[in-house]
């Protein structure tokens, strides 16, 4: 039963279990996303800051204009948009990054030595600080590869959000977390209190609208996969549906990347661990 105030009325910000069943629908379809119940809150209080901002006296008036809006209309993506975990920072998960430095991305560069091409991509980039971050290392660690044919693919589902990563501005405190004081001299420059990304750092990634939960647009193999941080957000289905997805695209001998408390253990029989030192990436097995 949904709380009331003392007047007898529901709160603006507290929705009714019909509508949060509509809204898990409607996060489960679009994004794929699971709402999980212990969430609830927060949703509800992400939704009545939106409702505000949009004119509506509450969040079930909010969800009740959704209903009659098209399919994906304007109101349905800034929904959507509030209610995604936008969470990440430059260089997070040192270990990752150690691995791409010392071992992957220098195999890589070896076995495509020839064809002199590389892609990468990055799922649910949020504010871009992930990408970012593969384009100063490569920049700093193996800048002969600017002369190749190199990819570096963002996506998101988050308008807003891919938004502020081609923008590449960020606050004081978001380039205090995790980036090398070293870089943010030499690749960025102030922006009244906050720092922009110098433009040939941006121009090494190309952003996309992506629902990885959706049907895939036509891409390049891909060399590198990073969708760290995103599966645990997915139920069991979309996670097999997603790293199915990532298997048809990634090359052969190309490396998948996830989040440290991630795994394809029961998931996908198609991938294989391969540790290196603290960081576990994964390979396509031979088989598949």
């Amino acid at each position: 039963m949904s709380p009331t105030s003392r007047n007898g009325r529901r709160p603006p910000h507290v929705l009714a279990e019909r509508e949060l069943t509509w809204l898990r629908g409607l996060l489960k379809r679009r994004p794929g996303v699971v709402l999980d119940p212990e969430k609830t809150y927060l949703a509800e209080m992400r939704l009545a800051m939106l409702a505000q901002a949009e004119g509506f006296p509450s969040v079930a008036e909010l969800l009740d204009s959704l209903r009659t809006e098209e399919e994906w209309g304007i109101l349905h993506r800034k929904v959507v948009d509030v209610m995604m975990i936008t969470e990440t920072s430059f260089f997070r998960d040192v270990h990752a990054f150690q691995a791409l430095r010392t071992t992957i991305l220098p195999e890589l560069i070896e076995r495509r030595s020839l064809e002199r091409t590389l892609t990468v991509w990055c799922a649910a980039c949020a504010s871009g600080q992930e990408p970012y971050s593969i384009a100063l290392l490569i920049r700093e660690n193996f800048p002969h590869l600017l002369n190749w044919n190199l990819r570096i693919i963002a996506s998101d589902v988050s308008e807003t959000m891919l938004a502020r990563a081609r923008a590449g501005v960020y606050s004081q405190i978001e380039v205090n977390r995790g980036l090398p004081a070293p870089l943010l001299v030499r690749h960025f420059e102030r922006a009244g209190d906050e720092w922009r990304l110098r433009d040939p750092i941006r121009r090494m990634v190309e952003f996309r609208d992506i629902n990885l939960a959706g049907a895939l647009p036509v891409l390049p193999p891909m060399d590198l996969f990073l969708l760290r941080n995103v599966l645990l957000y997915f139920d069991s289905f979309t996670r097999r549906a997603v790293l199915d997805s990532v298997a048809r695209c990634l090359r052969h001998d190309g490396t998948l990347i996830l989040g440290g408390g991630e795994a394809t253990v029961n998931l996908d029989r198609a991938f294989e661990t391969a540790p290196i030192g603290r960081a576990v990436t994964y390979r396509l097995r031979a088989a598949a």
